[in-house]
């Protein structure tokens, strides 16, 4: 196992080709995909999306999307992403995640979120962290705002035929909430 990033509760593993069945067993569960849209097909997963996500490996950047794993108990709990959008800067990466529901509110989440943007702004040079989520997602919402991410706007996205927001967080700003973290344990 080939590990990125480790936080008190959950490892951040690169994915391997192995990795196709639990991806569609994410995707295949209706309210995991509630805001996202349909679920993507067995081949699809296998043919598109793992060799992309397997594609940042080869890249080498410290950018890319990683399988998370419960350390109690080494189940796979979902993936976390932090890469620049296409098109976009590379020090403005985006940071994305999809839990399976055993997962939820359990606060791993916020809890990998927080050392993911610990490694964008302190190893990896980002200037600026965004992310997006529709505008009822109000789980991930919360989970933006708990790791000192703001607001930035509301927009009709076509891709999901929804109202989704962005929230974004510049190096300053996350320095400054560390401090704070840091006074107030």
């Amino acid at each position: 196992m080939r590990v990125y990033l480790e936080t008190e509760r959950v490892i951040l593993r690169h994915f391997t080709p192995g990795d196709a069945d639990l991806l569609f067993e994410l995707d295949s569960d209706p309210e995991v995909m509630r805001f996202l849209g349909p679920p993507a097909s067995r081949e699809e997963i296998r043919d598109d999306i793992l060799p992309h996500f397997l594609a940042y490996d080869e890249r080498g950047e410290g950018y890319g999307y990683w399988a998370a794993v419960e350390k109690a108990t080494g189940a796979f709990i979902g993936w976390f992403h932090l890469r620049p959008r296409p098109g976009a800067h590379p020090a403005e990466p985006e940071l994305g995640y999809r839990l399976r529901r055993p997962a939820w509110g359990k606060g791993y989440a916020t809890e990998v979120s927080r050392a993911l943007l610990a490694r964008a702004f302190g190893q990896l040079g980002a200037r600026r962290v965004v992310a997006s989520t529709a505008a009822d997602n109000l789980a991930s919402r919360r989970v933006m705002e708990k790791v000192g991410m703001s607001l930035e706007r509301e927009y009709w996205s076509d891709e999901y035929q929804s109202v989704d927001v962005d929230y974004a967080v510049d190096r300053g700003d996350w320095e400054q909430g560390r401090e704070v973290q840091d006074l107030n344990p």
